[in-house]
């Protein structure tokens, strides 16, 4: 994360909240998608997941033929890397683009708005996998090209609009919609430790009070709702509980998040993408693991632990390492990880007191054993 002074000139910073201009829920919204987009551009430049691009272009080609309108539709090249936001622009571009579309996962998503934002263009962001907030932010999360976490791009706005299709997003595969949960759970726990220590939110200003409390509104909505939601996914059907934990981490996850702060849980994951046993692991179920390693770190109480292991054993999230795919513990390998959680530019510093790798590394290894003790 940035200093104060890189923003302002001084040490003063104000607080901030800040979300997406318009978030939509509805059913069957792809067919109709031109109507959602005519307010900020006629000539669209989508960027789809290799599942849904040629749904995309038929259904959502339709809706613009329908409307006389034109749009593009591009299959994502699977990293939020520059060489892939490069070759979007590049073809935005040549497609006369006046509005860039991302549907798909977290990282198309992230390709979509970063593409928007070098080609000073309005971003439109479908998620067709409740699986992260990224949707509502105004970051995007960049990766070497071979998958390494390399740095946040901070945007100057959050996305014009949000659209999750409660159809789509019920019927993607339910591992996908554990993965949202396990991002949702953290967002309290981060937004409060980040408040704590008077640190930055991911626009880089104070954390606020209605970011915490939205974050907290999340945590409480993924309680009350996330396990009958869970079952209702696995047999690819939408009802109200499905609904409440989609608007909890997609929109209070991301909004309160960006407006609350992150702390270790993602600085963590952050340097758990270091490990390539587990490079293809949900961002949502590395996270899972980076809260259970926040609440050694912070030696919280046993009971929110209590709560926490509850949900993830009831949606089916990872509790351990040997659960995220790591089948031998290689340390020189883990203290690196540890190490990179810890750099200057990440989100540990958020955390209301000094941290070092060896900490990392010790919590690491003791929030694994303490998984492994809920699992017998």
């Amino acid at each position: 994360m940035s200093n104060e002074t890189t923003l302002t000139g001084n040490t003063k910073l104000a607080k901030s909240i800040t979300s997406p201009k318009k978030f939509i829920v509805g059913k069957g919204i792809l067919a109709n998608i031109s109507e959602y987009i005519a307010p900020f551009g006629s000539n669209a430049y989508f960027i789809c997941d290799e599942f849904i691009v040629e749904r995309a272009a038929s259904e959502g080609g339709d809706s613009f033929r329908d409307n006389g309108k034109k749009a593009t539709f591009e299959k994502f090249n699977y990293e939020c890397c520059q060489t892939e936001i490069d070759r979007n622009r590049k073809l935005a571009r040549k497609a006369g683009a006046d509005v860039i579309v991302g549907i798909g996962g977290g990282k198309t998503l992230d390709t979509a708005k970063a593409t928007a934002y070098y080609e000073k263009l309005p971003v439109v962001i479908y998620p067709t996998i409740a699986s992260t907030d990224a949707p509502c932010t105004s970051i995007a999360v960049i990766y070497t090209d071979e998958g390494q976490f390399d740095h946040y791009l901070f945007l100057p706005g959050n996305p014009d609009m949000v659209i999750a299709d409660t159809e789509i997003l019920a019927a993607a595969p339910a591992r996908f919609f554990a993965a949202g949960v396990g991002d949702g759970l953290t967002t309290y726990f981060e937004a409060r430790a980040c408040h704590r220590a008077n640190g930055l939110n991911l626009a880089n200003l104070k954390s606020s009070m209605v970011g915490v409390g939205l974050s907290r509104l999340c945590y409480e909505t993924i309680l009350n709702n996330a396990i009958p939601a869970m079952r209702a996914v696995e047999k690819k059907i939408s009802t109200t509980a499905v609904e409440e934990t989609i608007e909890a981490t997609i929109y209070m996850s991301g909004v309160g998040a960006e407006s609350g702060g992150l702390a270790a849980a993602h600085a963590i994951h952050n340097g758990m993408t270091a490990v390539p046993s587990i490079h293809r692991v949900q961002h949502g179920e590395k996270v899972t693991f980076g809260l259970l390693t926040q609440l050694v770190l912070e030696n919280a109480p046993q009971e929110e632990i209590n709560q926490v292991v509850h949900i993830i054993k009831a949606v089916g999230l990872p509790l351990t390492l040997s659960d995220l795919g790591v089948d031998h513990f290689d340390e020189k390998e883990w203290r690196r990880a540890a190490q990179l959680s810890c750099a200057d530019n990440d989100t540990m510093g958020n955390m209301p007191f000094e941290i070092t790798p060896d900490d990392v590394f010790n919590a690491i290894v003791t929030a694994d054993a303490i998984g492994e003790s809920y699992k017998n």
